[in-house]
């Protein structure tokens, strides 16, 4: 019997874009259900619906679109080319991808000013995102092969996903917010823990 990691990699070589765009969304939107339930609030699925809809409709077509354009610009796997890919995805990629993330929620949760979250996040989060991609894209390009590399990237996205939903929605875009959100309720859970 075949296990699900022998199929996927048949489906994504036969279908790609769209094996590729629903792996992405499944797991991007996966990211926002995550960070939900590590806040402990109530769920909220229709933020899940917005993220899930900004993941699909935006940035899984993007990522395909801008992988296959780097492979295409830069083929091959030779430092030279990794490296440049890597640098143009970070240079060009990542910001259109970050401000079409923070710019679509805004839209889809109906704010009045729907450029607040970017202008208010963006610098911080772009530079939180270059502690984490230019590692992920560099094992993407020099790895996976290029029929699953939207898929890969959507998986290492779920973990971006899970920090960029938390800063959405009540951080400043920096790794440090988490950190002091996870010391806060670490603190709380001390105070209502009974003392021995």
């Amino acid at each position: 019997m075949w296990g699900w990691w022998r199929i996927v990699p048949r489906i994504a070589q036969r279908y790609p874009w769209p094996t590729n765009v629903l792996l992405y969304g499944t797991l991007y939107s996966s990211g926002d259900a995550l960070q939900q339930l590590l806040r402990r609030c109530e769920p909220d699925w229709q933020q899940t619906r917005h993220v899930a809809t900004v993941a699909i409709v935006f940035h899984a077509n993007f990522n395909y679109v801008w992988l296959q354009f780097l492979e295409r610009a830069l083929p091959g796997r030779t430092p030279r080319a990794v490296l440049s890919k890597v640098l143009c995805d970070q240079l060009l990629g990542g910001p259109i991808a970050l401000s079409a993330f923070y710019t679509g929620m805004s839209i889809l949760q109906g704010k009045e000013d729907t450029f607040l979250d970017l202008r208010q996040k963006f610098w911080n989060t772009y530079k939180t995102g270059l502690m984490y991609w230019p590692f992920v894209q560099l094992t993407n390009f020099c790895f996976v092969p290029i029929y699953l590399r939207t898929a890969y990237t959507g998986l290492c996205g779920f973990l971006w996903a899970v920090f960029l939903c938390y800063s959405q929605q009540s951080g400043d875009g920096t790794l440090w917010s988490i950190f002091a959100w996870l010391k806060k309720k670490e603190a709380s859970e001390n105070e209502r823990s009974p003392e021995k």
